[in-house]
């Protein structure tokens, strides 16, 4: 029973601190390609993309990676290598948008004294002293990733940024962000394992000057966001979902999915992955 009710202690805590949970996003070095180009594709590790280092392709946590174009599925675990880094190189050979997909899941083990101290840390100190109470030494979590990237190959239309992939948590656009003009609005609904989720969706905005602008999006009953394409930069909608795990590998487990484009109202390219602090290195 005692275990039960730190758990469930662990739950509440957790979805509070949710913005403190690290992102994987993915990067490419362009977003805006001509056909014959190159994608240069990077995961990047940080929060509310805000990047602090890149990540290498991980096979064993790795439960898919593909990139959707028009008819074509790729299946990129069989051609990525362990360790790689940057992701991908890819060249596309047609117009229109693309869309590429990595879904991965890792176990973590959160030492007791940290985890209370952090607890500590960010003002949760009620919760932190109930915890205290426990006799566990660490606690477990099992983090799910499903993270989409939307790139665009010349001015062709297409329909891969509202393509189901039918991931247990997913995001999808309603309209194409690279057909849309400055001031109009961009649909996109949250499923998770199939049913409308209903929560919070954080919209993350990154101008070409460094500075991110989040904004704290609500789903509606059919697990729809609304939000306005009223500035230029690289786009990051983001939804989580907290549950106590129902195996015995973890404490609880959670889910995080994403969903990242660019926006741009002029000619001039914008948004390479040096924006996110990396230099010239690729």
């Amino acid at each position: 029973m005692k275990q039960l009710y730190v758990r469930s202690l662990l739950f509440f805590a957790l979805i509070a601190l949710v913005s403190f949970v690290p992102d994987h996003f993915l990067v490419p070095e362009h977003f805006f390609l001509k056909k014959g180009d190159t994608i240069n594709l990077h995961l990047v590790l940080g929060e509310n993309l805000a990047g602090e280092s890149e990540v290498p392709y991980t096979a064993k946590q790795t439960t898919k990676f593909a990139i959707y174009e028009g008819k074509k599925v790729t299946d990129l675990t069989k051609v990525t290598k362990d360790n790689s880094k940057p992701l991908l190189k890819y060249k596309v050979e047609n117009n229109g948008p693309v869309l590429i997909a990595l879904n991965n899941n890792e176990l973590n083990e959160i030492p007791r004294e940290d985890f209370l101290a952090f607890l500590t840390e960010q003002g949760y100190d009620d919760i932190a002293d109930k915890l205290k109470n426990s006799n566990a030494l660490n606690f477990t979590e099992k983090y799910n990733r499903y993270i989409k990237t939307l790139l665009t190959v010349g001015d062709a239309g297409g329909s891969e940024h509202s393509k189901v992939i039918g991931d247990d948590f997913e995001i999808v656009l309603k309209q194409n962000p690279y057909k849309l003009n400055y001031g109009e609005d961009l649909t996109a609904t949250v499923t998770f394992k199939g049913k409308p989720y209903d929560g919070a969706v954080w919209l993350y905005i990154k101008a070409s000057s460094g500075n991110i602008y989040p904004q704290k999006l609500a789903t509606d009953g059919a697990g729809r966001v609304y939000m306005n394409i009223s500035r230029e930069g690289v786009y990051m909608l983001r939804a989580t979902k907290f549950e106590a795990s129902k195996g015995k590998d973890a404490d609880y487990e959670s889910w995080v999915a994403s969903y990242i484009f660019s926006f741009r109202n002029h000619d001039d390219e914008p948004n390479t992955y040096k924006e996110f602090g990396f230099g010239d290195k690729h």
